[in-house]
């Protein structure tokens, strides 16, 4: 049957809800990377080592993305407005907690539980999104907006971060974040009605919540230990077979719970399931980008905090056109399938293209356009793909299903850091071995081990591109059919 309008409360102020959530959506991932300039500043203020540095930025991603497909079921389970409420002004009291740090572990358990917020936080406000624009043209300009938000966030962070650490003080980069929550907590108190899944489950999943996030936690808190290249030590390989044990654990509860965590059904959807494979692997080389590309800019451009947050803009405008402006028009014609590889296609573009630095390199010679044309993969992937991944989902599953929407892409991003780290830091060491040290050198390896990580990074992209371009099936589709309010079957992974 088609969705009357006018039957729900929601939908005359649909645009508003978008702002609101929107708004959430953004300041979630603008966290994810605001800090990253920030972080020169709060070592020497808080007096914390190189290699404790680090767990600034991941201590807020393991959280996340560990603690995400829980954050989906209790959406189920409570509802998305009071999940939203909650966990917004839970993420304004730890981002004030943070800013008032007066040492390294007060900071990072700080980060974390605004990672644990965080992941009650974005499928919420994705629930909001999948119930309140049924109309297919409404939808697809809606993914766009609230795509593109969720990408623009970790570019933007860095131009946050950069700004306000350089005017006021790298505290800022989190006292922020009280103005965004704020505005999120009104704009849902008026605005919005809890409303819960009529064959939600009664219960949490127990054996489900332990194991995929204590699985996700070890394979991801694995990985960055293997950021120095080390993978032979137990605290690496230890922990990712911990973790890979807990998540095949994870599968066979699921397959035999009655009120599964994550039920089977959402990722063996064929064009689901490919879509969240996708934007898996776009996080793999996402989260690298940034955080290499920085280095690229303060280190060998000797760009300071807030000139190397206005070099991501041309990376913004490109996210902001891939996800808002390209699908209206060209979804309808040519489809998710080719527009969703096109996408990372796009984005190896890019990758390969920042490959090609070297010390030499100026920023508008050799950066501001593949960032761009990056920028536009990016936003055409996260769009599309979260639409297509959350499309014709049962109302009790919309939770579970948003949340796996940003848990494989901060499963990915964590792993792509690791990994990809790994692969430039060994060629570095390989760059360096047997020449004598000077300055220029250590510059030239820097910028070759940078150079690694993108070619590799775009090389996932690539990839991506051919397996999601064979898996997806003619029909796929980011829109509802457009009578019955809902997708049409499609044959099932």
């Amino acid at each position: 049957m088609a969705v009357d309008p006018t039957a729900d409360p929601h939908y005359a102020k649909r645009w508003l809800i978008l702002a609101v959530i929107g708004v959430a959506q953004f300041t979630i991932f603008l966290d994810t990377t605001v800090v990253n300039i920030a972080l020169p500043s709060a070592q020497a203020d808080l007096g914390f080592g190189d290699g404790d540095r680090q767990w600034v930025v991941t201590a807020y991603a393991l959280a996340f993305g560990s603690l995400l497909l829980l954050g989906g079921r209790v959406v189920d389970l409570i509802g998305a407005k009071r999940s939203l409420m909650i966990s917004i002004v839970g993420f304004g009291i730890m981002s004030v907690l943070g800013g008032a740090a007066n040492g390294f572990a007060m900071l990072v358990t700080a980060r974390a539980l605004q990672g644990a917020f965080a992941a009650l936080v974005a499928p919420a406000a994705l629930s909001f999104l999948l119930t309140v624009f049924t109309d297919p043209k409404e939808r697809v300009k809606a993914f766009g907006v609230y795509g593109a938000l969720g990408s623009g966030g970790l570019a933007l962070g860095l131009l946050l971060g950069g700004a306000l650490t350089d005017w006021l003080d790298w505290r800022w980069c989190l006292y922020v974040n009280v103005f965004f929550t704020a505005a999120v907590f009104v704009g849902a108190m008026l605005t919005m009605q809890n409303r819960q899944a009529e064959h939600r489950p009664d219960k949490l999943d127990l054996p489900g919540t332990v194991t995929a996030s204590v699985g996700l936690f070890c394979l991801a808190y694995g990985l960055s230990n293997a950021d120095d290249g080390e993978w032979g030590s137990a605290d690496v390989w230890g922990l990712l077979v911990a973790g890979g044990v807990l998540l095949v654990a994870f599968v066979l509860f699921e397959l035999r719970i009655r009120t599964p965590l994550l039920p089977m059904r959402i990722v063996l959807h064929r064009n689901r399931g490919s879509a969240y494979l996708g934007m898996f692997l776009l996080g793999i080389g996402l989260f690298v980008q940034f955080l290499f590309l920085t280095y690229y800019l303060q280190l060998i451009l000797d760009f300071s905090a807030i000139e190397s947050g206005l070099a991501f803009l041309p990376m913004i405008v490109g996210i902001a056109i891939g996800a808002t402006t390209i699908p209206p028009v060209l979804e309808p014609k040519l489809g998710s399938r080719v527009l969703i590889p096109g996408g990372l296609v796009l984005a190896a573009v890019g990758s390969f293209w920042l490959g090609q630095l070297s010390v030499d390199s100026s920023y508008a010679g050799g950066i501001l356009a593949p960032i761009f044309i990056a920028g536009v993969g990016f936003g055409l992937v996260v769009s599309l793909g979260a639409a297509v991944a959350t499309v014709g989902v049962e109302p009790q599953d919309a939770g579970a299903a948003s949340a796996l929407v940003n848990t494989v892409q901060q499963v990915g991003g964590s792993i792509g850091t690791a990994l990809l780290s790994t692969l430039a830091i060994t060629a570095a060491d390989n760059f360096v071995e047997g020449k004598p040290p000077t300055p220029q050198l250590a510059a030239e390896a820097s910028v070759e081990s940078y150079t690694t990580a993108f070619f590799w990074g775009a090389v996932v992209f690539l990839a991506g591109a051919v397996i999601c371009g064979l898996l997806f099936d003619r029909h796929v589709t980011a829109q509802p059919d457009a009578e019955l309010g809902e997708a049409a079957p499609v044959p099932g992974m």
